[in-house]
């Protein structure tokens, strides 16, 4: 798909003219927030479209600037000062750099504020207040603005003044207790989930809360304030287990990579390593059972359903692991596939990003850096995952890379009606 180029969403380009509209071109996102679950949500507005500014601190930016390594790459591979975190979630925004500390800064961000659609932050509940820049001033201002807050814990409660971070939440949630092996097996024990899970969910609450609050004010023509809060998501992301305990009572424990509901839905050791089985219903093990010649265990009164494959797991599991062990990954993955049973290879990330699949949806994307900007100086492109959302007729752009910090400074307080010499003025007090 040919990138469009918004440089103002509210005016077309001649380009745009010839190109299908994206599905959020007509807003404007005011992006306060930093880190991840914040940046999360708003690069999926900015991905559908939308015109997202992001506010970063004079000189430093966002903090997943600095969390390295590893670091972004010149053209002799060389790391830079840029860390590669910051590129997950800050494609197709515009920086600007601005010392909300100073009057004059927080002055600019309330005139951005006046012809902003959304504004998306993360400080510690009633930071901003401290500003003038919370929901109650803003909204006064400008009353169909949609305020989101991400906090740690809400906007109430008695750890609302906390600070939260994905770790903390994962563990309080109950999210590390049923991951990773039971404490008796080697290597048994509490584990976080491979990425910030609960940021990057909040990032997808946050946008759905986002773009039903739009469609209410369609209705009313009023803003509203969403309260985002990590706990809130750590705890609905549980989903079937949160079910389990709330219904029955019992708290669920940490088994590694099998299913407290299903069986056989696991790892299983293979010749040459392991493969992932996720058989899932009656009609699966019955294929599994054909297409490995072993019909007896089909016929078994104790594995007739998924029920009673659960409840004799520990018969069934070691019986398959003997047989697994026979043959290749890639054998087991061309035998079971084509009888329709779900299986596949355990990749890490580099296989992944080489699997025909992921190739053929064109998941991995590479966007085009211009030469000169402050940061980074020498990295001509910065690759990314593609945007899973799959609109045919409004489908996601890729306007621009991640912003070097400050990169549309100038611009974004042109589009304010600043000159040249009172944005030279604003930078010579330290303002942006």
């Amino acid at each position: 798909m040919t990138p469009i180029s918004l440089k103002n969403c509210h005016e077309p380009t001649e380009l745009e003219a010839v190109t299908p509209q994206s599905a959020l071109a007509h807003l404007r996102v005011l992006d306060l927030s930093r880190v991840l679950a914040g940046p999360w949500c708003t690069q999926m507005l900015a991905d559908l479209g939308a015109d997202v500014v992001k506010v970063e601190r004079p000189g430093v930016g966002d903090d997943t600037r600095h969390w390295g390594p590893p670091f972004l790459q010149d053209a002799q591979g060389k790391d830079t000062d840029q860390a590669t975190y910051f590129t997950a979630c800050n494609r197709n925004k515009r920086s600007i750099t601005i010392d909300m500390a100073k009057p004059a800064g927080q002055a600019l961000i309330r005139q951005m504020a006046l012809s902003s659609d959304i504004m998306v932050e993360n400080f510690k509940v009633g930071g901003l207040a401290n500003y003038g820049l919370d929901f109650e001033s803003l909204k006064a201002l400008n009353p169909r603005l949609i305020y989101c807050s991400v906090t740690g814990f809400g906007q109430d409660g008695p750890y609302a003044e906390r600070a939260g971070y994905d770790l903390m939440i994962q563990a309080m949630s109950g999210m590390m207790s049923i991951t990773g092996r039971p404490d008796e097996v080697s290597g048994g024990g509490p584990l976080r989930v491979g990425v910030a899970l609960t940021d990057l969910f909040t990032g997808v609450y946050a946008a759905t809360a986002i773009l039903a609050a739009l469609e209410v004010r369609n209705r009313t023509g009023e803003g509203q304030h969403i309260d985002m809060a990590l706990l809130d998501v750590g705890m609905a992301i549980l989903a079937n287990q949160a079910a389990g305990f709330l219904n029955t009572g019992q708290v669920p424990q940490r088994q590694g990579n099998s299913h407290p509901s299903l069986a056989p839905y696991q790892d299983f050791p293979t010749l040459d390593g392991a493969m992932l089985l996720a058989i899932g219903n009656d009609g699966q093990f019955a294929r599994f059972c054909q297409a490995v010649q072993r019909p007896e265990w089909g016929a078994d009164p104790r594995f007739a359903s998924n029920t009673l494959r659960v409840t004799h797991r520990e018969v069934l599991i070691p019986a398959m692991q003997a047989l697994t062990r026979t043959r290749s990954t890639a054998q087991w993955v061309a035998l079971l596939e084509d009888q329709a049973v779900p299986c596949g290879p355990i990749n890490d990330i580099a296989q992944a990003f080489d699997d025909a699949q992921v190739k053929a949806r064109g998941l991995a994307i590479s966007q085009s850096c211009k030469p000169g900007l402050v940061a980074p100086t020498a990295v001509e492109s910065i690759a990314s995952v593609a945007s899973p959302l799959r609109l045919t007729a409004t489908p996601p752009v890729l306007n621009r890379p991640p912003p070097a910090l400050g990169e549309h400074t100038d611009e974004v307080l042109a589009g304010l009606g600043l000159d040249a010499a009172q944005i030279a003025a604003l930078r010579q007090a330290g303002v942006v």
